[in-house]
């Protein structure tokens, strides 16, 4: 499942829109006119842009509590943390592999 996770986040943040899209949202809730003017992008480009983000669950939208037609986004920080996850045990198989290796060197080293 993680995995999966995994797969779809680095699929989605492949555009460069969307990152700029996940970057922004990174600094505070932005209503998708914000946003779409912030990246240079058209209103039916941005709405395409966010429909990706939700569906792979980067990203949440609420209502506005004075108009329910105006949509905020928000990161949505949980496929974060399994990216993170993921690089965490990435980082710790590459740590041993390449302690493993240096031992393996200095053994010869001394032989």
């Amino acid at each position: 499942m993680v995995e999966d996770q995994v797969d779809r986040f680095f699929e989605v943040l492949a555009d460069p829109t969307r990152r700029q899209v996940v970057r922004l949202l990174g600094e505070g809730p932005r209503r998708a006119g914000q946003l779409a003017a912030a990246t240079g992008s058209s209103s039916p480009a941005m709405s395409r842009h966010l429909r990706i983000l939700l569906s792979a669950g980067l990203v949440a939208d609420e209502r506005g509590p004075d108009d329910a037609r105006v949509r905020i986004f928000r990161l949505n920080p949980e496929p974060v943390v399994a990216v993170q996850a993921w690089l965490d045990q990435v980082q710790a198989h590459w740590r041993d592999q390449l302690g493993s290796f240096k031992r393996h060197v200095e053994q010869k080293e001394t032989s």
